[in-house]
């Protein structure tokens, strides 16, 4: 077996294991975060998209599917992207949207489709050396100069299993590497919750704009 097989198994077991936590805590997870409000998240997204909506947005990692009724019933076209069977039916059902079922580390997306992707708490579970063959679908799926929003935990770059989740913890500086050598430029970034002290604020939120011609 070349590397680069013993990689891709490698990745593509990280993803099994963690998709697997998800499918066993469905329901469980849906009812915890049913009422989360990521308005302010939804907003940082949509007004930096160029353009008249409504506009084509992905939510990339959509869960069960809350925030594509958001997005749905702001008028937009909301297409959700999971990789746990159960999620894409659950968000099928109750969104009533267009949902695909792709891992995140076989992503078949569009050309120059979406005019934004909401990725919220999705990205972090992509494995950097991952990270930049996933951003590089994702911007390619994007319009010229389309909207990429991201939040995830935030950490001092920690990256390994927590239980049975693998995830990657980004501090501003290294998150920012990635993006930018994606072809993305940065529109803003802030810390939630809001009106808290940065130690009571886990998630890092950030905004970009494709720059690829």
């Amino acid at each position: 077996m070349t590397d680069q097989q013993d990689e891709r198994r490698n990745l593509s077991g990280t993803s099994v294991r963690t998709l697997a936590y998800y499918a066993e805590r469905a329901e469980e997870f849906r009812a915890r975060t049913r009422d989360h409000d990521v308005s302010q998240n939804i907003a940082a997204l949509l007004r930096h998209i160029d353009g008249k909506a409504p506009f084509r947005i992905l939510d990339f990692g959509c869960g069960p599917g809350r925030d594509l009724r958001t997005l749905s019933a702001l008028g937009h076209v909301a297409i959700g992207l999971d990789g746990t069977t159960d999620f894409v039916a659950m968000a099928r059902a109750d969104s009533g949207c267009e949902v695909w079922h792709q891992d995140f580390m076989a992503l078949q997306l569009p050309s120059r489709f979406f005019d934004g992707i909401f990725a919220n708490a999705s990205l972090f579970h992509v494995p950097t050396q991952a990270l930049p063959g996933v951003l590089g679908c994702l911007r390619d799926s994007l319009k010229i100069r389309g909207v990429l929003f991201s939040s995830n935990p935030r950490g001092d770059n920690e990256e390994g299993w927590r239980g049975n989740r693998y995830g990657v913890y980004h501090a501003i500086d290294a998150w920012r590497v990635y993006i930018s050598q994606a072809g993305f430029v940065e529109l803003e970034h802030y810390y939630r919750p809001q009106g808290l002290p940065r130690a009571e604020q886990p998630w890092l939120a950030s905004v970009w704009r494709n720059a690829a011609e």
